[in-house]
């Protein structure tokens, strides 16, 4: 079942042809004096600082940051982002584009929990220029000298760029299919890649954003704290502004993390403006369960006109719990939309932005095993149903459920495996001729009305139901047992609804080689509301397996409780299964067991 359209104005000769990044000087010419993007540092004042770019001053710093780019390296040449999340990096970001140079959007060295993630990007991309910042220097040179890593040619610092330069910079044709930067994906089933984004890409994929999110209200505004290194912060933050010459107010992922109710209150604090924001959906569940009645005193969410929740599984009990938190501080019930993306397609897939709340349809869980969605009646028994979310629909390109093994369409209400096709789908991984063409060289077998290639594979199962797709998990993931198709997301929440030691959204469900069938291991954090002296091993394992054998019909092989942190994550918050099923086989787990046998 193939759902969207292309948008005619993105074709070849069409009007939208234009690279986005030359519509900064079209907005500086405009709208100088207009907001274009707004730092909010909290480190400076726990009730935040901001600094604000007008479009002119933008385009002005971002000019001569290409001029002083190109002093350092030649066109096609990679740039690495070593910075602080401020107004630098968004500059510096804007600067490599004029400079036909290809953005590697990262992070300082000293950002916690990332460091393989960085390591591994940095050295794939073999960057001929850092840019940092002064202050940020000693970490970066720290990093070059504790890893095995090439040496840049030069290190720039974004916050002592000669703005006289941007006098100095003369325009250069920029090719629609012209390399713009690099987008590591987040690892989740394998080492980060480099996906190779062009202007293109990111051009068409900032429409089809506006569109699925149709932002005809007047005075829109983005706000973010989504890290700019994550194709979902970057394509939210930086580019959707340039469509229209709109604002954007950021602050960076710490000030989220220490505080989350600092979202809530940027995005109250836009009055008179209609305010567009997005997040995975830990971040909706963490904000909900930190909100008070005296946080939210004095708030007034009326103007949040759409956030979007992807970039993993969403779960129906966070669109519940978000939306009870919030209703009193007048979120519409329609503001929620739940989405799907990926680093391959740019980021934006679909979303469901109809201004209605969000749709959750209840479906047998057996006939899922078997690859059909059928949607269960209320009176179905509860241990035999799954709740799905529905992502929505297509802007701008093309989505099939396709068979993986015939390459032919699957009809509405069957499972396959998800594939894209349109101008946001990139050119492949960077330096990676063979996993580039497994992932973006699909040809369909029966094409009919449909173009027959190239189709990007996105490795995630789904179905299409009363033209809204639902997404049913990684296909990598998938956990066959005996000869049944059992999602690990399913099995991770009835694990951490079998007791209340087990934390929530930190369990991984996976499958290790056994000598009939795949034998499932199930690995769960210790919740940190439990502490080690009133843990009881024996109780938590026998409830998981027993709840997971009543609701799914098979035994776990080995259910493995860890201390809090544990569980491996990708940058973007999603569990990482193939990363902990690697540190079980390694048998490196800190275990809780470990834990309470160091203490006797």
């Amino acid at each position: 079942m193939a759902l969207g359209s292309l948008l005619p104005e993105l074709q070849p000769g069409g009007s939208g042809r234009t690279p986005l990044i030359e519509r900064v000087a079209r907005w500086a010419q405009e709208k100088p004096d207009a907001p274009a993007f707004t730092f909010v540092d909290y480190s400076l004042d726990p009730a935040g600082v901001e600094t604000t770019l007008t479009w002119a001053e933008a385009e002005r710093r971002a000019r001569a940051t290409a001029a002083r780019l190109r002093l350092a390296a030649d066109p096609g040449e990679r740039v690495a982002l070593l910075l602080p999340q401020t107004l630098e990096y968004m500059v510096t970001m804007l600067g490599s584009m004029y400079a036909h140079l290809v953005a590697v959007p990262l992070f300082s060295p000293d950002l916690p929990g990332h460091a393989d993630r960085l390591i591994g990007a940095y050295r794939d991309s073999e960057p001929a220029v850092i840019v940092t910042s002064r202050d940020a220097l000693p970490h970066v040179e720290k990093f070059l000298a504790d890893h095995d890593v090439p040496r840049p040619r030069e290190i720039v610092f974004a916050d002592e760029i000669d703005l006289g330069l941007a006098g100095t910079w003369r325009d250069e044709p920029i090719g629609f299919d012209e390399l713009a930067y690099l987008q590591y994906t987040s690892g989740s089933t394998r080492s980060p890649a480099g996906v190779r984004i062009t202007h293109g890409n990111v051009t068409a994929n900032a429409a089809q954003l506006w569109a699925g999110w149709a932002p005809e209200r007047p005075d829109p505004e983005l706000v973010s704290w989504l890290p700019l290194f994550h194709d979902m912060g970057l394509i939210a933050t930086m580019a959707l502004p340039m469509v229209n010459g709109d604002h954007a107010i950021y602050t960076d992922p710490v000030s989220f993390i220490m505080n989350p109710m600092r979202w809530v209150r940027l995005i109250a604090s836009r009055p008179g403006r209609n305010v567009y924001t997005a997040g995975p959906n830990f971040a909706y569940e963490y904000v909900a369960s930190m909100a008070t009645p005296e946080s939210l005193a004095g708030l007034d969410l009326g103007g949040l006109v759409t956030c979007l929740n992807g970039a993993e599984p969403i779960r129906p009990a966070t669109l519940a719990a978000f939306a009870g938190a919030f209703a009193g501080a007048g979120l519409r019930p329609g503001a929620q939309a739940p989405g799907y993306g990926l680093a391959e397609a740019t980021v934006f897939v679909t979303a469901a932005a109809e201004d209605t709340p969000p749709k959750v349809v209840k479906v047998d869980r057996d006939a899922l095993t078997e690859g059909v969605l059928r949607v269960s009646g209320a009176s179905a028994a509860a241990e035999r149903v799954s709740e799905l979310v529905s992502c929505g629909r297509p802007v701008g390109q093309l989505v099939a459920i396709v068979d993986p093994e015939t390459r032919t369409e699957r009809p509405d209400g069957r499972v396959g495996e998800i594939w894209v096709h349109g101008p946001n789908t990139a050119l492949g991984y960077w330096r990676n001729s063979e996993r580039s063409q497994e992932t973006f060289a699909g040809e369909l077998a029966e094409p009919g009305g449909l173009p027959a290639g190239p189709w990007m594979k996105t490795g995630d199962y789904g179905a299409v139901h009363e033209g809204e797709l639902y997404v049913t998990g990684r296909i990598k993931d998938l956990i066959i047992v005996d000869g049944r198709n059992h999602y690990p997301q399913d099995v991770e929440l009835t694990t951490q609804e079998a007791h209340p030691a087990v934390r929530p959204d930190h369990v991984a469900a996976f499958a290790v080689p056994g000598e009939d069938t795949e034998l499932l291991v199930v690995v769960a954090e210790r919740n940190r509301r439990v502490p080690l002296a009133r843990l009881d091993l024996e109780e938590v394992e026998s409830a998981v397996r027993a709840a997971v054998t009543v609701e799914h019909e098979m035994s776990v092989h080995a259910f493995v409780m860890v201390e809090p942190g544990a569980v491996s994550r990708t940058s973007s918050g999603k569990v990482a299964r193939a990363a902990t099923r690697r540190n079980y086989l390694d048998g490196v787990l800190p275990t809780s067991a470990r834990r309470l046998a160091g203490r006797g």
